[in-house]
């Protein structure tokens, strides 16, 4: 188990580095790009991507706003995925324990955030200041060291904690297994409400319905669906785009033919 924490953890710790410090954000550490790398180094893609989907349903209506971050998505998916592997757990079990996961790693960044980078800001300010030279080498230097951190916890987390914590499953009762696995169920409706309570509008709101009834009636798969509302969408666009040029056309040749009518008044 530890050696296969190890490379989970090594995997994290790189996705995290790129992501975060060396490419400003690129969405490598959502759920939908972290769980199928986790599944390639642990051996099993399909899981990987099964749950990278699902987990992702979950937490793309989670928004970090200022400094405040709900849940950690990106360590909630490497140890719900290591752990569904690793025990062979059903994927409803890893995404019911997806949640708690996100929620306890945030908090735990939130803390020590406070308690090293917090007392640092003065001395990071004074070295601005007086050595920009070792500011830079020392910052960059600092986020290899800081991200490790982390990483460390997600290493034990897996190595010594993904077996008692399989244990604990498997001795509650068959109901509690049961509930589990409709709460992971719901959770991700519950991500699609979220998410569409945030982007939802009058205009635009009538696909969402049609959407529902060629899934639920016609019985269309997500990809014909997905299909049908990229053409939709660029037919739309298309439309739109000769609207506004059409009025751009009028409206010089409005001006074009003010000015023509004021130049023969003038004479």
């Amino acid at each position: 188990m530890a050696s296969k924490a190890l490379i989970v953890a090594i995997a994290y710790y790189i996705i995290t580095m790129l992501d975060f410090n060396l490419l400003s954000w690129q969405c490598l550490n959502r759920p939908i790009v972290v769980a199928p790398i986790i599944g390639l180094v642990l051996g099993d893609v399909k899981t990987g991507i099964i749950m990278g989907a699902s987990l992702e349903s979950i937490f793309m209506g989670i928004s970090a706003i200022g400094g405040a971050v709900p849940a950690d998505a990106c360590s909630a998916s490497v140890i719900a995925v290591a752990y569904t592997i690793l025990t062979g757990a059903s994927a409803e079990e890893g995404l019911a324990i997806a949640m708690p996961i996100g929620t306890v790693m945030a908090s735990f960044n939130a803390i020590v955030m406070s308690l090293i980078n917090s007392p640092l800001a003065a001395y990071w300010e004074h070295l601005a200041v007086t050595n920009m030279k070792q500011f830079k080498i020392q910052s960059i230097g600092w986020m290899f060291i800081a991200n490790l951190i982390g990483t460390t916890v997600l290493f034990l987390a897996i190595a010594f904690g993904v077996e008692g914590l399989n244990a604990v499953l498997a001795s509650l009762p068959a109901f509690v297994m049961t509930a589990l696995t409709a709460a992971s169920s719901m959770m991700i409706g519950v991500g699609f409400a979220i998410l569409t309570s945030m982007i939802w509008d009058g205009e635009v709101g009538i696909f969402f319905f049609v959407g529902y009834v060629l899934v639920a009636y016609a019985g269309l798969g997500t990809v014909p669906v997905a299909v049908i509302g990229a053409a939709i969408a660029v037919t739309l666009f298309f439309i739109n785009r000769n609207i506004i040029n059409a009025k751009k056309e009028l409206q010089t040749s409005g001006v074009s033919a003010k000015s023509a009518n004021s130049e023969e008044d003038f004479f």
